[in-house]
């Protein structure tokens, strides 16, 4: 190797001059340990410098500078060091390998164990081959892994624990379950990070009975769990559920002498999140003396996954009080968190810190963004951001399909699932109820029965429930009612209440009472405490003016302790959320929102608005019965909207119920008089409400 040339004016400082440095091979390792380039620099200097042949060989010297350069992340200086060697042996190749391996270039290692095994036919020891082993996994390149695995096979160098811990995780991280119980049931000798990789990997691949079977034979074995073992098997916890043997994996590290990490204890609050235990996991959350942002993204997120959704965005202000910052599932859990709310004004200013962040492009922010604008009601926000999105995965896809569905939008929602197809992405699940619904809400029964019994199967997904369930609230939004309940009955599926309710519903829209007081029966035979199932037939019997029918549905929600949740409705102006109950007269300026009330009633009247007294369920005067319709809480909190925002602002209203008839008919009416675009979201979808009509074509 010829040795490059310093210039004339170079000293090496006082501490390495020669007479001081006994060593500078130690001193070199020890500089490769530290990561000190400086120092390590000076160090090759003297080695070139030195008049003396090397007592180890040049070989042995040039072997330590090209592991030195490869740890300081100098890795063109280590292959340039590699190339000019005169002579190599497999710890030069070795050498170079790792520091390519440990600065992410997987490939490069592959390459050079081509070259080491066909042009050089060097003798491979057993840390080449963990090396390689160890870069097909992170390139999860299984074929080339199985190749290797057959020359460490000719090698007989299986048996080596770190060779055989390598081909484990390579199969795990590859997905390759098989390959990696192959391996753990024929090699002998096992340690913990063997059980470690193959625990792990079948967690990934969702066969989760599997990881019970090798966690069994793990303690079977009496393996000594480290941190990653209790973070794994606590993850193994959480997908099953399984709150009982989590219990027990926390007492078994309680009693054990391993040191709880944020790690660990980030899982346990996982764990216990998952489990609904939301008080156990906060528990583990407070005794943590140092909290990262895993910790505070895990307790968020149980937070948020049990329905505390305020108890989840608050913890963020704690956390920036901490000084953690967030990471791009903070944001994730924040703004499905804001989608719980229907919060759009929080999801808006979240939205604007994410990207101020330089999280706006990870796929898993723009998902909880198309989410939560899709929830909030503001589905163009919600496209835009899709529209906008550089990479998508699966769920990316779902959440634009099933917010058009959400939103009444069947034909957009299709569009989007063609675009899926020709994107060459797989459909899931959750994809075909989008699909399914997006058939309901547009009466394409043909191509709805398409989906589910042809291109479901041509894509191996078996149809569940919710499917099932789509197929009946299409038959039933096209009024083929007779169809959709012969459909329930010759299908072989557990049906649930929703699915009944919504054959129900469609009765009651369609009129036809009969079959309604029938399947009405049926589902208070399943559920006798099923409160929106009392609710429709006794607007069924109102409606044919069956007052006795009524009264036997009241005294039966009594005798039962049955109660109507009452009708509420809220919505957000200037960070402020206003809420409204039905004949409301709390609120400060509620003589104000009554006479909008009344003057908007008044304007719609002319176009042919008559209030819908057969929904009254109360046998009183007609008069009265308008009276009880005016004041509903969706009018109340329109009305407000209307005196409180700009003119060209939409209004967006929440309901926690379905919006009755009359308040539906009355609310296209004002759209149209208001010129106003006004988005209701109501217990079973939005409507959108513009000149005059509403995207849900009259059915919900």
């Amino acid at each position: 190797m010829a040795p490059p040339k310093l210039p004339t004016h170079f000293q090496a400082p006082f501490l390495f001059k020669p007479n001081f440095l006994p060593d500078p091979i130690k001193f070199l390792k020890k500089s490769a340990e530290t990561k000190n380039l400086r120092q390590g620099k000076i160090l090759h200097a003297l080695l070139i410098t030195t008049t003396e042949p090397p007592q180890n060989g040049e070989t042995f010297e040039t072997n330590l500078l090209i592991n030195f350069y490869a740890k300081c992340d100098q890795i063109s200086v280590a292959r340039q060091l590699f190339d000019e060697m005169p002579e190599r042996n497999v710890v030069s190749w070795s050498a170079l390998m790792a520091g390519y391996l440990h600065n992410g270039l997987s490939l490069e290692v592959l390459r050079l164990f081509k070259k080491m095994v066909l042009v050089e036919n060097l003798r491979l020891n057993e840390y080449v081959f963990a090396i390689v082993l160890s870069s097909c996994s992170d390139s999860r390149r299984v074929e080339e892994g199985k190749q290797c695995h057959g020359y460490v096979l000719k090698s007989g160098l299986v048996f080596h624990q770190y060779v055989k811990n390598a081909l484990i995780h390579m199969y795990s991280r590859c997905l390759d379950v098989d390959g990696a119980m192959r391996v753990l049931n024929t090699v002998p000798g096992y340690d913990v990070f063997s059980y470690n990789s193959v625990i792990n990997g079948l967690i990934e691949l969702g066969y989760l009975r599997e990881a019970l079977e090798v966690l069994d034979r793990m303690m079977g074995e009496f393996v000594v769990w480290d941190n990653v073992t209790y973070v794994t098997v606590f993850g193994l916890c959480a997908r099953l559920k399984d709150l009982k043997l989590g219990l027990q994996v926390h007492g078994q590290m309680l009693k054990s002498d391993l040191e709880c990490d944020v790690f660990v204890s980030s899982a346990m609050v996982d764990m216990y999140g998952k489990c609904g235990k939301i008080l156990n996991a906060r528990k583990v959350f407070d005794c943590l003396q140092n909290r990262n942002v895993v910790s505070w993204t895990s307790i968020m997120a149980a937070y948020f996954q049990n329905g505390y959704f305020e108890e989840a965005l608050n913890l963020f202000s704690k956390m920036e009080i901490e000084d953690t910052m967030p990471n791009e599932y903070t944001f994730a859990v924040l703004l499905n968190s804001s989608a719980g709310l229907s919060a759009l004004r929080l999801g808006d200013l979240l939205h604007a810190r994410a990207e101020k962040s330089g999280f706006k492009d990870h796929v898993i922010v723009g998902n909880a963004l198309v989410i939560m604008y899709s929830k909030t009601g503001n589905i163009k926000e919600a496209n835009k951001i899709f529209s906008d999105m550089i990479f998508r995965d699966t769920i990316s896809w779902n959440a634009m399909i099933c917010g058009y569905s959400h939103h009444g939008l069947g034909k957009e929602a299709l569009i989007v699932f063609q675009d899926m197809l020709a994107a060459g992405v797989c459909p899931n699940y959750v994809t075909f109820i989008g699909v399914l619904s997006a058939c309901a809400h547009s009466c394409l029964v043909q191509e709805g029965f398409y989906y589910l019994n042809h291109l479901m199967e041509q894509m191996g997904i078996e149809p569940g429930l919710e499917h099932y369930t789509c197929i009946v609230g299409l038959l039933s939004r096209a009024g083929l009612l007779d169809e959709a309940e012969n459909f329930m009955r010759s299908t072989p599926v557990k049906w649930d209440v929703i699915a009944w309710r919504t054959l129900l519903n469609a009765c009651h829209v369609h009129r036809n009472y009969g079959i309604g007081k029938r399947i009405a029966e049926s589902v208070l035979q399943m559920d006798p405490h099923d409160v929106g199932t009392y609710i429709l037939l006794s607007n069924m019997y109102a409606k044919e003016s069956r007052w006795d029918g009524v009264v036997k549905i009241r005294k039966l929600m009594r005798e039962r302790n049955i109660k109507k949740e009452p009708g509420v409705s809220w919505l957000e102006i200037r960070n402020i959320t206003h809420v409204f109950v039905s004949e409301d007269n709390k609120h400060p300026e509620s003589s104000q929102i009554y006479e909008k009330v009344g003057e908007l009633l008044a304007k719609i009247k002319p176009l042919g608005y008559v209030p819908d007294i057969a929904a009254v369920l109360h046998d009183v005067e007609d008069e009265q019965k308008e009276d009880y319709l005016s004041y509903h809480s969706e009018k109340l909190a329109i009305a407000y909207g209307l005196m409180k925002t700009p003119s060209e602002a939409p209004i967006r209203v929440i309901k926690n119920l379905r919006m009755c008839d009359d308040c539906h008919r009355a609310v296209k009416l004002i759209s149209k008089v208001t010129n106003r675009l006004i988005i209701v979201r109501d217990a079973n979808r939005f409507h959108h409400f513009h000149d005059g009509s509403c995207s849900c074509a009259d059915y919900w």
